[in-house]
């Protein structure tokens, strides 16, 4: 199938209904309505296809950009094309999720992730935090800089209050991360969770909340999960 022919699949998917809730949740358009189950059939089929992930992402079309997230070689995603997607992402809905995704499976997301937290741009500045989740989900404690994620734990106590609305869910997002992926910090997560307090953002027109750090957390070692990976950052 070719870009357009897939395009033109995904139209015959989408609904109305459903693209009213991906609005509210900060898609802008194009958008077309698909649901992920659907892209999720799409993605068995081209699962790998890093050129045709690429020509999908430069539509613009939201549902498109989601299925390039899943089906691209993310082995041979550059710093360029990840730096273009973070750029021409639909909204910060596919930055801080298809990117950050793709960028946490990629060769550079550690380098990216450290770059994008600095940002004044509040879209790079979420996604840089959220690709720092994904990394912590998806990598080894022995593979990871845990002096250097001690730090930004710190960062995130001195600064979340203060950080743009959006940043401040990556934030609390990778306090959760980490506390909850990351063993050894497990105990400093929570604590900077408590240092925070309530972390308060405009969720938009959507039912969401956000999650109280300590206690989310906190569940995740009454179950016993602390520390199980996850095989994928993608979803």
């Amino acid at each position: 199938m070719t870009t357009q022919e897939i395009i033109s699949q995904l139209e015959s998917w989408g609904s109305e209904s459903y693209k009213r809730i991906l609005i509210n949740h900060g898609a802008k358009e194009p958008v077309l309505g698909v649901k992920i189950a659907d892209l999720k059939k799409l993605q068995k089929q081209f699962m790998g296809e890093y050129e045709l992930a690429l020509e999908l992402f430069d539509t613009g079309i939201y549902d498109a950009q989601y299925l390039a997230g899943l089906i691209t070689d993310d082995s041979r995603m550059t710093k360029r094309d990840l730096q273009r997607w973070l750029k021409t992402s639909n909204c910060a809905a596919i930055s801080s999720s298809v990117v950050s995704w793709v960028a946490a499976e990629s060769a550079h997301g550690w380098e990216l992730a450290q770059k994008w937290i600095e940002s004044p741009k509040e879209m790079t500045a979420q996604a840089g935090w959220t690709t720092l989740c994904a990394l912590v989900a998806i990598t080894e404690d022995s593979n990871l800089d845990v002096k250097t994620l001690k730090r930004l734990l710190q960062q995130v106590g001195k600064s979340i209050q203060k950080a743009p609305n959006f940043v401040r869910y990556g934030m609390n997002s990778f306090v959760i991360a980490v506390g909850c992926y990351v063993a050894d910090l497990t105990d400093e997560a929570i604590k900077t969770a408590k240092s925070v307090g309530t972390v308060s953002v405009d969720m938009g027109n959507t039912a969401c909340e956000v999650p109280a750090a300590a206690e989310y957390i906190a569940k995740v070692q009454k179950r016993g999960s602390i520390g199980k990976k996850r095989k994928t950052a993608k979803c």
